[in-house]
């Protein structure tokens, strides 16, 4: 098993969750950003390939095995919109505030409010790993038509957990954790991971 593990992502938000998320491994989380690995382009239109692209392109910066999230927001009635595009939904600069209005106003007063957010994990061992480690994670609920919550980020307040009947921006980081779609996608990566260090 490696020692060490790059987290390619610059948003904040995802990294505090993933080191959460992996606080128990016996291996050392380093954020791209202490690297100086530069941001990585995502031109891909599923979720599976620009993880991949993004794992790749930190693994090929640090030469060291690299973790990726490729995540986003999908909304039944916009046709899985906005899909990979969820950091950018309103356009550049990104601005969750932004995309949360642009939502709303979409939307506006569509009755079908369900939707799922989606999370691909993509571990590679280096650049050229022929057999990425892939784990994927859903998370279901619906979009409010006002803000609820202030913890979390991007989509968050809007966000109302099915089973909980709170908006992920009401709930601790401990219970988003386990119940998020980057936590189930997280625990299939841990099971995977844990296997490969018994072969």
């Amino acid at each position: 098993m490696f020692k060490k593990l790059v987290i390619a992502t610059g948003n904040l938000g995802k990294l505090r969750e993933i080191q959460h998320i992996l606080g128990g491994l016996e291996i050392e989380i380093i954020p791209q950003s202490a690297l100086n690995v530069p941001e990585c382009e995502e031109p891909f239109c599923t979720f599976i390939e620009n993880a991949l692209t993004k794992a790749r392109h930190a693994s090929k910066h640090t030469g060291l095995p690299a973790l990726a999230d490729d995540s986003g927001l999908c909304v039944n009635a916009l046709l899985g919109a906005p899909g990979v595009i969820s950091a950018r939904y309103a356009g550049e600069p990104k601005s969750d505030e932004r995309n949360n209005q642009k939502l709303l106003k979409v939307l506006g007063t569509e009755s079908n409010r369900h939707a799922h957010f989606y999370c691909v994990m993509v571990l590679v061992r280096h650049e050229h790993d022929p057999e990425p480690i892939i784990a994927e994670g859903q998370w279901y609920g619906e979009i409010l038509y006002e803000y609820r919550g202030t913890d979390g980020f991007g989509y968050d307040p809007l966000f109302l957990d099915a089973k909980t009947g709170k908006t992920v921006a009401e709930l601790p980081l401990e219970i988003k954790s386990r119940i998020s779609h980057r936590g189930h996608a997280m625990a299939k990566l841990l099971q995977k991971l844990e296997r490969l260090s018994h072969d």
